[in-house]
């Protein structure tokens, strides 16, 4: 069984060394590294405002911009620069242990923020077909059994560490303690994260047309309860759901709101019935969330707009706050939505690998039905607000509180647009035959079509993940480089064809092409380092005082373009992954997600929809990849494109 902890909630406000006494508690692998991780280092600023200058010199485009990009870098350090590099230094010292980036992460780039969690937060995983279990009943109950078996790993410290390189050099494992009996609980101002003990909680909470019931999954030893039983519960859920004659009160949906609207909501329902705040609890210390919906999608394109937010309609059966929610469609389609806010992407693939590699015919052998279980295939299930006296959700308040949350939700998810697109013409076998990196080739395609969609180069952010140190999330990769930018003048705004007909023209693009992909892959290491622009500039920024001369660098107009993100990007490969992705993070950009099979390139492109944007580069991004590849056939490092 697990250890109980020393208190049976705890609450974070989103400095990670706040918790970390939970590690040295739980102990185990997972939290016992053999050397001590590195703290985040604050790079030397000369090389900081070296790399800047060249990514923001990318986006000029006069004389007059390039000349004052250029004097706001020298002047940067006298203007007061070296008076903040010495504060952020000495603010590093001082967080030995720990970061001196991350409670400002976790604050100012999550919890503090007001925007709704769906669409700006969360992101999400479409699960290829499992063969064996063509019901959602049958697929929620083979991934909790998986859930379950995952879980007992990560909450006993016995998950071993994560590693990266030839080196096998150890990934920080603060993350894992917000994934499993944890939420995000709203607040006016900024939110909190609820860690249950979960020692306490063996169960899970059902999501059915808005309805929320709960069962155990797992034993008194916190092992997987029977399959067989499991789905047994599910199929309880789904019968109780399907004899209703109307949906649930729903008000799920609240969760997708606005954070200080949901914040009152909240306390508006803990006031109808003191019994609430015992089934919000309820839901809050669950191990995970299953939402199990209605639908039954068949395209791609279908099936992740229900993972990434549920579309129109669809909010009522999510409970958004949850850092895991696992998906089922009727049709045994299914998906992971992940809250981003103490947890980054890379811990939760771990899980996801974990969850999509166990079959139902796998999971079925791990958690087999014997006889002592027979008597409980019978009962389990109770609905979540089951103790709330009768008709208080009846009431005009809550009608009126959903109806609100609704009409914000379809508003908020109506107005995206996701286009999911599988490029079948060559996928990494190729890159790497042609002699490149396939993330940096596929990055540099990204440029020359974003410079196509926009008629400009803008700012691109490639998230890269740096948790070789203490405490580390991400740091930024500048995609948008002078490299590219001089490619993309050489390819022009369409395909002009002289790079099959015109030998010196072909040659010329593909030696400004591999440039510009040696110099992604470059950035990529220094940013892998801690040795990146944003998360230095931002902290030099952070330790301005009030009333305190402001460097004129941090005013140029051209510095705030070059970390507007209007071109969101991140890669993520796995041959059980149908798709993924999330949203664009400006209101006028894209968000790409991306991910490289050895046969083929998925892209998921979301935008607003009165952009057009998502349909119009999915082309652009087919047309760019295909240009380059006769580029490379023609050089004769490529075999002929299948298509």
């Amino acid at each position: 069984s697990l250890k109980s902890w020393p208190r049976p909630v705890v609450i974070s406000k989103g400095d990670y060394s706040s918790e970390s006494f939970l590690e040295s508690f739980i102990g185990g692998p997972l939290y016992t590294s053999s050397t001590p991780l590195p703290t985040l280092p604050v790079p030397p600023l000369s090389k900081t405002l070296s790399l800047l200058q060249s990514s923001v010199l990318a986006l000029a485009t006069t004389d007059e911009e390039k000349e004052r990009v250029r004097e706001d870098v020298r002047n940067f350090g006298r203007e007061g620069g070296d008076k903040l590099q010495r504060r952020l230094e000495d603010r590093m010292r001082k967080k030995k242990g720990s970061s001196w980036l991350q409670e400002w992460w976790n604050t100012l780039g999550y919890l503090s923020v007001r925007d709704p969690v769906p669409v700006n937060v969360s992101y999400f995983f479409h699960f290829s077909d499992d063969p064996n279990a063509s019901t959602g009943v049958k697929r929620a109950a083979s991934l909790l059994v998986s859930t379950a078996r995952f879980r007992r790993l990560v909450l006993s410290g016995d998950l071993t560490p994560e590693t990266i390189g030839r080196g096998k050099t150890e990934l920080c494992g603060v993350a894992w303690k917000y994934m499993f009996n944890a939420c995000r609980v709203p607040h006016r101002g900024q939110d909190t994260y609820h860690l249950h003990d979960p020692s306490l909680h063996r169960h899970v909470v059902v999501l059915r047309r808005g309805n929320f019931y709960t069962f155990d999954f797992v034993d008194d030893s916190h092992n997987p309860l029977p399959q067989g039983i499991i789905e047994a519960r599910l199929q309880q859920v789904v019968a109780i759901e399907d004899g209703r004659e109307r949906l649930g009160v729903g008000f799920g949906v609240c969760t997708a709101g606005e954070r200080d609207r949901w914040a009152d909501d909240r306390d508006r329902l803990i006031r109808l019935d003191p019994k609430v705040k015992a089934g919000l609890e309820v839901i809050e210390s669950a191990a995970v969330v299953v939402c199990m919906d209605i639908t039954e999608p068949v395209s791609t394109g279908c099936g992740s707009v229900g993972f990434w937010h549920g579309g129109e309609g669809g909010g009522s059966n999510r409970w958004f706050d949850k850092p895991v929610e696992i998906i089922v469609t009727d049709n045994g389609k299914a998906g992971l939505l992940g809250e981003h806010s103490m947890m980054d992407g890379m811990p939760m693939v771990r899980f996801a690998d974990c969850l999509v590699r166990n079959k139902y015919k796998d999971t079925m052998m791990q958690a087999p039905l014997d006889v002592t279980y027979i008597e409980e295939l019978r009962g389990g299930v109770r609905d979540v607000f089951e103790d709330v006296g009768d008709g208080k959700f009846d009431c005009q308040e809550v009608a009126e509180m959903v109806a609100v949350g609704t009409n914000a939700f379809n508003k908020l998810v109506g107005d995206q647009e996701l286009t999911a697109n599988t490029f079948r013409g060559f996928g990494s076998r190729e890159m790497k035959r042609a002699k490149m990196s396939p993330d940096a080739f596929v990055q540099v395609v990204i440029q020359l079509a974003t410079t196509r969609l926009f008629g400009k180069s803008v700012g691109t952010y490639e998230a890269s993940q740096v948790r070789v140190f203490k405490h580390g999330r991400t740091e930024t990769t500048r995609s948008c480089s002078l490299e590219t930018v001089e490619l993309c003048q050489a390819m022009g705004m369409r395909n002009d064809g002289r790079g099959e007909s015109c030998d010196v023209a072909r040659k010329r693009r593909m030696g400004l092409f591999r440039k510009a992909a040696e110099g992604h892959v470059r950035y990529l290491k220094l940013a892998a380092k801690g040795q990146g622009v944003d998360r230095h500039m931002f902290g030099l920024k952070m330790l301005l005082k009030p009333r305190e001369k402001v460097p004129a660098l941090f005013n140029n107009p051209l510095f705030a373009a070059s970390k507007t993100w209007r071109v969101s990007t991140s890669h993520l490969t796995h041959p059980e992954f149908d798709n993924w992705g999330w949203g664009e993070v400006v209101p006028d950009g894209v968000g790409i997600a991306y991910s490289i099979h050895p046969d083929r390139c998925v892209f998921n492109v979301t935008a607003r929809r009165e952009t057009n944007y998502s349909r119009r580069l999915s082309h652009l991004l087919d047309e760019a990849l295909m240009e380059v590849w006769t580029m490379i056939v023609k050089e004769g490092r490529g075999t002929s494109s299948k298509l």
